[in-house]
């Protein structure tokens, strides 16, 4: 057991700190957690693994907000009631209203969709030879891939992604500060699922949101604000996230040319490099439990109510999960599962829709964008928390289609 004196210490709210850096490295080969002005932090696979299924623990990002300094308000009453947030039968119960949505054969037939709004897309830069990223493709791309799950009008995209990426503000460590700009952008996204709520009741539908009016109406499964509360998290959760690991899969694969040149030669390993990006450049950066009574966990007593983040990017790295072969590698079988979708009964609702637009919009651009590099100056979120660029234009040698 590591002395109490060796236990690393990170300060999680720097803006400046990395979640990828050499301090975290270092500290998880001194110790399996780090303590932490939010708590603990979790750095290797193995433990992360246990806590995420442990039952003494419970979702702990509602806290995030107070643990920032913004306790009250209504950004603190939308993400208390969100599905993430919830616990027991009220979890159970939204989260069966939603899985309809997000279930591998409704996603397996919409493949031939994403490679069509992906193919679009890429036609429309490819032949320039650069792009600023995030605004030309993955922007619009994860944006009108949630309008088409969503059964909204596509053309409605600009204005969800300006509203969801205001609101993600709120999962970086810079909430406080960005508080006006995200609760707008709260507001903004509660009165578009007012219209399409008013919309559907006008002309019902078989579409997701016409399914959960439905429910909402009928037999009174969801409450109006539930239903309020569920469609403004649906939106923000399908854009802001996809969008961010988009980017991220872009750089990461910037940084192995070698690696895009194959998924250029051999497009059905796009499933593989999804996953591969997701083990070691995550948009989800740590995962947040809250402990529901005092335990020990190896030895180390941790007292009811503590925060513990499992820093998700250090455990996909760790080699005593992967070996000493744990570099990014797209052929790589059999690699233990990664916490990029969180884990247990909070495991990400969306990762089927996820992974299945992802894995069919990166082999298309490998095969279209020949040698891609970073042409300018990339602009980025802070590399903790919920993280992504916000630019990063790049350049490349247009290719056939």
């Amino acid at each position: 057991m590591t002395s109490a004196t060796d236990i690393p210490y990170l300060d999680l709210s720097d803006p400046g700190f990395r979640v990828d850096s050499e301090q975290v490295l270092e500290a998880r080969e001194r110790s399996w957690y780090a303590r932490t002005n939010y708590g603990l932090a979790v750095l290797r696979y193995e433990q992360v693994s246990e806590l995420l299924k442990d039952r003494r623990l419970r979702q702990g990002s509602w806290a995030w907000p107070a643990l920032n300094g913004v306790e009250t308000g209504p950004l603190v009453e939308w993400w208390n009631g969100a599905l993430l947030n919830l616990e027991g039968e009220d979890h159970r119960r939204i989260r069966k209203l939603l899985n309809p949505a997000f279930t591998p054969g409704l996603v397996n037939g919409l493949a031939p969709r994403f490679r069509e709004l992906a193919t679009e897309l890429i036609d429309s830069l490819a032949e320039r030879g650069r792009c600023e990223f995030v605004t030309e493709f993955a922007e619009p791309y994860a944006t009108r891939v949630i309008a088409l799950m969503l059964g909204i009008p596509e053309r409605e995209w600009r204005r969800l992604a300006q509203l969801s990426g205001d609101l993600g503000l709120f999962l970086g460590v810079t909430i406080k500060q960005d508080l006006d700009r995200i609760e707008a952008a709260l507001e903004g996204l509660y009165g578009y699922a007012d219209e399409l709520i008013a919309e559907r009741r006008d002309e019902p539908g078989d579409d997701f949101v016409g399914t959960l009016i439905k429910a909402q109406v009928d037999d009174d499964r969801l409450s109006r604000e539930e239903l309020r509360i569920s469609i403004v998290l649906l939106i923000f959760g399908g854009v802001d996230t996809t969008r961010n690991q988009l980017g991220l899969a872009m750089e990461t694969l910037l940084a192995h040319p070698e690696q895009w040149r194959l998924l250029a030669e051999r497009p059905e390993l796009g499933p593989n490099a999804v996953e591969e990006v997701m083990r070691v450049n995550p948009t989800v950066t740590w995962v947040t439990r809250e402990a529901l009574e005092d335990l020990t966990f190896e030895g180390l007593p941790i007292e009811r109510g503590t925060t513990i983040h499992m820093l998700s990017s250090s455990a996909g790295s760790d080699p005593r999960a992967f070996g000493e072969d744990v570099q990014f590698d797209i052929t790589a079988e059999g690699r233990p599962r990664h916490f990029g979708f969180g884990g247990g009964v909070h495991h990400c609702i969306g990762h089927f829709v996820a992974r299945g637009d992802m894995s069919e919009a990166l082999p298309l651009l490998a095969r279209r964008l020949g040698n891609p590099r970073v042409e300018g100056e990339a602009r980025w979120l802070p590399r903790s928390g919920n993280t992504g660029p916000i630019e990063l234009p790049i350049a490349f040698d247009p290719k056939g289609a």
